[in-house]
């Protein structure tokens, strides 16, 4: 009997594991990358000029009934974009404002979420033409997601604005201080999907189908300010490349970090030898 009991507790050990796994991987499969990182501005104008020394081009963007520019889109490439909105306010917060997850079924994404005790807004379709929700983390930052339609003004544009010159051509994910690391993790972990590890500066989050996605969260202090990460091959070039363009840079291992005008940390990462 006793023997019975031992046998039937083991298997449901070993089959409670693979459950919990497939659900976080199921979950985590609808995303299928970062779609933009989005900035507000001090100066629209001195932020998309530094964008652009840096190669990157000026997609589109939306104006008011007035004529006033309200968002500019920042082409890294096909499927990735720099939002950047301008402050309108002196009390609107300058830099850093939100990340946008990319989906390839963003109603199942919605399921999964919700079914992990998160509380996304209903899936709709915003300006640009493609479908949209979207949540607040602990800290109160707007996360979204997105799933490129056909007639978007994003899928519209595939092909065009990719700058010759662009210093990156691939954005990996961003660094993010946090006031409390415990409930950034359960976030990402718990109700996302993610799976996390130590850092050399604090929790890498991660998805086991997007390697070289980089989702940092360290724990917040004085001076610490978000950074947005793009891929180079090589960080001595692209520090040369910047320099040559009159940016102000610095090394840091094996990455590169520059700053825009209202001081926003923009890094520039090669992978490491192995």
């Amino acid at each position: 009997m006793k023997m019975r009991w031992f046998l039937i507790l083991a298997l449901a050990v070993l089959c409670a594991c693979p459950f919990r796994s497939i659900a976080q991987a199921a979950q985590t499969s609808q995303i299928t990358g970062i779609a933009h990182i989005a900035y507000r501005a001090s100066d629209l104008g001195k932020e998309v000029a530094f964008l652009q020394k840096l190669g990157y081009e000026e997609s589109f963007g939306f104006t008011n009934a007035a004529g006033k520019t309200t968002e500019v889109f920042v082409k890294v490439n096909d499927r990735q974009f720099i939002e950047i909105y301008p402050q309108t306010d002196p009390s609107e917060p300058l830099g850093w404002m939100h990340v946008c997850y990319e989906s390839g079924d963003i109603n199942a994404l919605y399921t999964a979420l919700t079914a992990h005790g998160l509380k996304p807004t209903e899936v709709r379709k915003a300006g640009a033409g493609n479908l949209l929700t979207t949540m607040k983390d602990p800290d109160d930052r707007v996360t979204e997601f997105t799933q490129y339609m056909p007639g978007s003004r994003h899928t519209l544009d595939k092909g065009l604005h990719l700058g010759e010159h662009r210093i990156s051509e691939e954005m990996l994910g961003f660094s993010l201080p946090v006031p409390d690391l415990e409930a950034a993790k359960k976030f990402y972990v718990a109700g996302m999907g993610f799976e996390a590890r130590d850092g050399r500066r604090g929790l890498r989050m991660s998805i086991s189908s997007l390697p070289d996605m980089r989702i940092d969260i360290r724990k917040a202090a004085a001076g610490a300010n978000p950074e947005t990460i793009f891929r180079v091959t090589d960080a001595a070039a692209a520090m040369q490349k910047m320099q040559a363009l009159g940016l102000t840079v610095r090394q840091d291992r094996n990455r590169v970090l520059v700053n825009d005008p209202d001081g926003n940390v923009f890094a520039f990462v090669a992978p490491r030898a192995r």
